[in-house]
């Protein structure tokens, strides 16, 4: 399992976009600090509030502003080139922001989009085909 922990600035309003993707929430992990995401069954997302998500880092340490700096790109695929538009637009739809326009190479297939934080989300798919 993978458990990522983002910190947000509003624990509601990311609460809110995630749930507008499909996704569900934990709410046995969730409170008005955080909110524990089920992607799926082995990808978890933890919201933090910026203040919660400073507590768990090292005195001296500070929080990155993935608005302003990019450290991570999150991918998920999909089981289709439709699946991948549709998630972008789900996810530009429900407050998110556009990152990079989408880009076919043939086998591969993928877009991008940030949640209302900045936290850079792409979203792709492979044929299956094209690894054998």
């Amino acid at each position: 399992m993978i458990f990522l922990n983002l910190p947000v600035r509003d624990v509601a309003a990311g609460r809110a976009f995630y749930s507008a993707l499909g996704f569900s929430i934990d709410e046995q992990f969730s409170d008005d600090s955080s909110a524990s995401v089920v992607v799926s069954d082995a990808i978890h997302l933890q919201l933090l509030s910026r203040e919660k998500f400073a507590g768990f880092l090292p005195e001296g340490t500070t929080t990155a502003d993935p608005r302003s700096a990019t450290a991570a790109l999150y991918a998920l695929s999909c089981d289709s080139r439709e699946e991948v538009d549709a998630m972008v637009d789900k996810a530009v739809g429900a407050g998110g922001g556009t990152w990079m326009p989408a880009q076919d190479h043939g086998f591969l297939y993928g877009s991008s989009s940030t949640d209302p934080d900045g936290h850079v989300w792409e979203v792709l798919w492979m044929d299956p085909g094209a690894t054998s």
